[in-house]
């Protein structure tokens, strides 16, 4: 914590905050003093594997242990299965393909007092899978080294499931006299455009005046996300292609000149109006690809050129984007390359969504939401938070769009997301915590006995 700015002292500033200077200052130096607890809750959840694998997933270890201290601080945790949940799969946002036995979601509830506004604590406990990526540290072994920790899923989100989970137990600890209610939340399959575990959460009736998803934001408050859709193209090269005399080239002229062309697409792109979230963004809807296959590696394949070839693409998308819009420029744009190559396709590729369509969604700069979690963090680092749009596509949108409860991102600093070596900055965490704490007694309501 910076020398410069002690958020604790009774003279720091309210900075627009309605609880009690000496409130503000408890708070904030309960989590200091109790940070060995929730560095400890981060890396018991780093080390218990909860890879998402679609259709199938790992969650249950994580969610039955953070039942089980939910269970300890005296509150009474909801660990259900989502296919009790009555409407899921006839909700028009649900998404078909997942198997999701023995992967409960987890809730718990601490009852207010009564007339104050209710709120919601929300994170996916799900991650990417290891990968086959070359890791330095073991990445379930929750190592510490310096200011960080690192492991799968370290940062995107077991450190803000942790910083829930955690703040919901200082909660408990310091008897908070809240008057709305705090509903604790740890969701089953985000990743891979998942999202049917928040949307359980919400059919099962855990619903809010407000929310925040503890994604990792670097201490920036994000009411908004993008969009993203995900294609996978193949690329067949025919058998004629593979028999004409010379040398032949399979697949590969038609994968070399789609990718020489993805920039046309991404110029093309980058001429939609970005939202205000995302002004002055360097590239607002960035175009990638994220995969190319063609044949497997090393001296047990024969040299031969490839038949096919496949690209995962992925490109993301402004708030108030339709799907039929984006999805039409896509097919548009694919249609013209071809046709305007003949000798190079000799068919149009095959084209497969595998993902769920990921809408872009924001909550109002102006909300109360963001007003007051932005005069929370900015209590506790000393100056006003950045108010941004996250860069990726999250649930958001299911909160927001789909139940109408006015959401923001806040979560800890990190790095290596989805990579190897992911990483969590333990002060970034702590600041996570110390704003996440004080928000808690801003929204829900609390007076000093």
């Amino acid at each position: 914590m910076s020398t410069q700015h002690d958020p604790t002292h009774p003279r720091a500033s309210k900075a627009g905050l309605n609880l009690p200077l000496d409130l503000q200052a408890t708070l904030i130096r309960y989590v200091e003093q109790r940070k060995g607890r929730l560095i400890e809750i981060t890396r018991e959840l780093i080390r218990m594997d909860s890879q998402n694998t679609p259709p199938l997933g790992a969650e249950r270890a994580c969610q039955s242990w953070m039942a089980r201290q939910l269970e300890a601080c005296g509150l009474h945790p909801d660990l259900y299965d989502l296919n009790d949940v009555v409407g899921l799969r006839d909700h028009p946002l649900y998404h078909p393909g997942r198997d999701y036995r023995d992967r409960p979601n987890l809730a718990a509830r601490y009852e207010g007092s009564g007339g104050g506004r209710s709120l919601l604590l929300s994170g996916h406990i799900d991650t990417v899978p290891r990968g086959t990526q070359d890791w330095t540290r073991d990445p379930f072994g929750a190592e510490v080294e310096g200011n960080r920790i690192y492991g799968r899923g370290s940062n995107d989100m077991k450190a803000g499931v942790a910083t829930n989970l955690f703040v919901t137990e200082c909660v408990r600890e310091l008897g908070l006299p809240l008057a709305g209610d705090l509903i604790f939340e740890s969701v089953v399959d985000e990743e891979f455009g998942g999202s049917n575990g928040t949307l359980a959460g919400r059919l099962r009736g855990y619903n809010t005046d407000a929310a925040i998803l503890s994604e990792p934001s670097s201490l920036r408050v994000c009411p908004a996300q993008r969009g993203g859709r995900t294609a996978h193209i193949t690329f067949r090269a025919p058998a004629s292609m593979l028999q004409a005399g010379r040398f032949p080239a399979g697949a590969i002229p038609q994968l070399t000149h789609f990718l020489a062309s993805i920039e046309s697409f991404a110029r093309q792109r980058a001429r939609v109006e970005p939202h205000e979230m995302y002004a002055g963004h360097p590239d607002h809807v960035p175009v990638s690809i994220t995969k190319v296959f063609t044949s497997p590696w090393g001296f047990g394949e024969p040299i031969t050129v490839p038949k096919t070839a496949q690209v995962e693409m992925y490109w993301q998308l402004m708030p108030g984007e339709p799907q039929a819009e984006v999805e039409r420029e896509f097919f548009d744009w694919l249609r013209q390359l071809v046709e305007n190559a003949p000798d190079i396709f000799p068919c149009m590729p095959e084209v497969h969504l595998p993902f769920r369509w990921l809408p872009g969604s924001s909550t109002a700069r102006t909300a109360p939401v963001i007003q007051e979690l932005s005069a929370c963090a900015q209590r506790v680092l000393g100056t006003a938070p950045a108010v941004a749009g996250i860069e990726g596509p999250c649930d958001l949108f299911i909160l927001q769009d789909g139940f109408g409860i006015p959401a923001s991102i806040w979560g800890a600093k990190g790095g290596n997301t989805h990579a190897a070596d992911e990483y969590v900055e333990i002060d970034s965490l702590v600041q996570a915590a110390q704003t996440l704490l004080l928000f808690v007694a801003q929204w829900c309501g609390c007076a000093p006995r």
